[in-house]
């Protein structure tokens, strides 16, 4: 099998992030045949950023000089706009929740797929039991009954918590190169 060589752009919040998703995007559109001549087939990365402002050469100069180094399946990435972080001093929201009026706490009997997936709620154990036979005589998949104690007419999330972006925060850019499987 030989090699192919590669040079692309990837973005991310860091280096990792920016090959992990220039993996993805390739084993996406050419599948995840190990030699299928994408950086896919490569073994992780090697940040030359430091490499390259030192030489003072011009970006794909450097690369040119860069490719005698590198060996089937390796990659290298070179850092061209760096990734700026969120600066808030509070990087989060809190969004209360709240419901008016008295709580109360029902028992309930909940029938779950064996993977813990919810499929139904009950008043009582036996109808659980008769719901989570006729799914498990229909499906041929293992079910299971939990006692869960549930709120009666609402909700029980009392908050949401989003991230709150930064006005300044942005992704880096790096270019990506080296030799791929095929």
């Amino acid at each position: 099998m030989g090699a192919s060589s590669f040079t692309m752009y990837a973005k991310g919040k860091n280096l990792s992030d920016a090959y992990e998703r220039a993996v993805e995007n390739a084993e996406r559109e050419h599948g995840c045949d190990p030699y299928n001549g994408t950086i896919s087939t490569t073994n992780g990365f090697v940040d030359v950023t430091q490499s390259f402002k030192r030489s003072k050469k011009e970006l794909y100069a450097f690369i040119e000089s860069e490719w005698d180094r590198l060996s089937k399946r390796d990659c290298a990435a070179i850092c061209v706009e760096e990734p700026k972080g969120n600066t808030n001093k509070v990087k989060s929201q809190v969004d209360h929740i709240v419901t008016p009026g008295t709580k109360k706490w029902v028992l309930k009997y909940v029938v779950r797929k064996y993977n813990g997936y919810d499929l139904s709620s009950h008043a009582t154990k036996g109808d659980a039991v008769k719901a989570a036979r006729t799914y498990t005589e229909k499906t041929q998949e293992q079910t299971t009954i939990h006692m869960v104690k549930q709120l009666e007419k609402c909700s029980d999330q009392v908050a949401k918590i989003t991230y709150k972006k930064s006005t300044s925060e942005k992704e880096g850019r790096w270019v990506l190169f080296g030799w791929a499987a095929e």
